[in-house]
């Protein structure tokens, strides 16, 4: 199969989609990789190292887009690459169909077949391809919520872990997933005062035991959770339902109630986010204010740390996307339920019922097409 890897273009997307090594792992199996010439510089990689893995390098994305049969990228097409993405060309990457109407319709009629990492899912439930990037999301939402904690920021002037004779910090993790257990690890580690709050009880028990001290669970509901902002300093906002927009958790009328700089991070946003308040920002201007209470909202988190993301992205893709490279979309989504989980739009119909559903478009069953 021939893939191509054009260069990331969103805002501060330093990411690439694939490694020299994941690279090597592709060409060593007979099959042609064609990188955009700079796409990985971001993420340290050189484009020496790519043609020393075996990659064929290329001057611009409409080339890399004209040539490949399977499309690897990081983050979802944006405008300029929607008219370049061709019928029945296979695009794999994260998606985020539910949170963004623009994008589904453009790729409804691009033909294109659109596979999401972010709902390729294992039969236990599990999220294989979003779980090492919610992991970085997850650690750095208290590192940037910590930074944007102090005063010249507009933040509350309170350190994260206090100091001897000085309470620490409250942070209030909405969600006990992956992101809520990072973020928590995090913060315990730092010496907040941190409570998870999750529906699950099974889910609470286990953070219950794997957690230090400092960390408290509480099941999550309404009421508990008004209560709760009013005293917290950070608020991670860490929902996920796969393939749909997240549930509004922290909604406009709290923001009254909390105290004045207040910091709201919610990872959940290139999801539709479970903040009322938040829309998508960008690394460049991460944050605005709203009643006094500040919002960081960047929609890829994990680019600003592209070093790490890269590598642990494509340890995750790579076996997914070999086995898509050597049978073909369709064949490789006959033998596996989860890439088939993946699919949400396969030339010009959308196959993924979340995504149908958040927009009132027609709905086809995958199997039409496997």
């Amino acid at each position: 199969m021939i893939i191509g890897v054009p260069k990331e273009i969103k805002n501060n997307e330093n990411r690439v989609a694939l490694t020299p090594a994941g690279t090597q792992e592709l060409v060593k199996r007979g099959h042609t990789v064609y990188v955009q010439q700079t796409a990985g510089v971001g993420s340290g990689f050189s484009d020496e190292e790519y043609a020393k893995a075996g990659a064929k390098l290329l001057a611009d994305a409409a080339a890399i887009f004209d040539v490949a049969e399977m499309i690897m990228k990081v983050k979802e097409p944006i405008e300029q690459e929607y008219k370049l993405i061709k019928k029945g060309q296979l695009v794999f990457t994260y998606f985020h169909f539910a949170s963004y109407e623009p994008l589904t319709k453009a790729m409804v009629a691009s033909g294109g077949v659109c596979l999401a990492y972010e709902t390729v899912e294992r039969v236990d439930g599990s999220l294989p391809l979003l779980v090492p990037m919610s992991e970085v999301a997850g650690r750095m939402s208290i590192q940037e919520g910590a930074k944007y904690l102090e005063k010249p920021l507009k933040g509350r002037g309170i350190l994260l872990g206090g100091v001897p004779g000085v309470k620490p910090a409250k942070v209030l993790i909405l969600g006990g997933g992956v992101v809520g257990t990072n973020a928590a690890k995090i913060a315990a580690g730092m010496g907040a005062d941190v409570t998870i709050m999750d529906l699950n009880l099974n889910r609470l028990r286990y953070l219950d035991d794997v957690m230090p001290k400092n960390v408290h669970t509480v099941v999550s509901n309404d009421y508990t959770i008004r209560e709760l902002v009013k005293e917290s300093d950070l608020i991670i906002g860490g929902v996920l339902v796969p393939g749909a927009k997240a549930p509004k958790l922290i909604t406009r009328d709290m923001l009254k109630t909390m105290r004045p700089g207040t910091v709201l991070v919610d990872v959940a946003v290139d999801q539709g986010g479970c903040i009322e308040t938040c829309k998508p920002t960008t690394h460049e201007d991460p944050t605005f204010i709203i009643d006094d209470v500040v919002h960081y909202c960047v929609a890829n988190m994990p680019g600003a740390v592209p070093y790490t993301s890269t590598l642990a992205l494509t340890n995750a893709t790579l076996p997914y996307a070999i086995k898509l490279a050597n049978l073909g979309w369709k064949k490789a989504c006959q033998e596996s339920m989860e890439l088939r989980s993946g699919l949400n739009v396969i030339e010009g119909e959308v196959v993924y019922k979340a995504v149908a559903e958040a927009f009132n478009l027609p709905y086809t069953d995958v199997k039409k097409f496997l």
